[in-house]
């Protein structure tokens, strides 16, 4: 029996991407983090007769308390997943420490995979929004990393495993009006 890289695999199914969000996802986390530190050394700031013992372990409470702060952002990140396998494509979305959303789709549901990098820092960061849309609706994912790398790698796949997808809609249109001209 093959191995499994999630709870949800079935026995026949191969990953074949899986892929995360920017890390730009956690920059609340990170300005909430950077905090502690600061925090921490305001005692030995205002008096610095306390001396060093006072601004170190200040340093060190305040350190960990931006570890505290930081730690829920760094959760929705890390296990927030998305997994294409050779039969579907699964969005895990952790919320917070006690939330978490998973949307299960077929390969074969899916239409089109297009992405848009859209302003200043998206562009100069390298990330966007992912585009799918499916038989049931369309399905949209903001801040992923390097978005025309992952849609071509999903094009890929889909066209690797029989799916018919177009990334652009005017080339669905030609194919179906030459069909039904035949």
């Amino acid at each position: 029996m093959p191995h499994k890289y999630f709870d949800d695999q079935m026995d026949d199914e191969e990953v074949l991407m899986v892929f995360r969000k920017h890390p730009i996802v956690m920059r609340v986390g990170l300005v909430l983090g950077s905090i502690g530190p600061l925090l921490g050394v305001i005692p030995a700031a205002i008096k610095p007769e306390l001396g060093f013992g006072w601004f170190f372990g200040g340093l060190a409470l305040g350190v960990l308390g931006g570890l505290i702060l930081f730690f829920p952002s760094w959760i929705a990140w890390y296990y927030s997943v998305f997994i294409v396998t050779n039969q579907r494509f699964i969005q895990i979305t952790q919320k917070g420490l006690f939330h978490r959303s998973v949307v299960d789709i077929g390969l074969s549901q899916v239409q089109m995979v297009n992405y848009e990098v859209a302003g200043f820092q998206q562009t100069l960061l390298g990330f966007g929004t992912i585009m799918m849309q499916t038989y049931m609706g369309d399905l949209v994912i903001h801040d992923i990393h390097h978005p025309a790398k992952v849609q071509k790698k999903l094009l890929k796949i889909l066209r690797d495993e029989g799916v018919i997808a177009n990334a652009y809609p005017a080339v669905a249109d030609k194919d179906s009006s030459e069909e039904h001209e035949r």
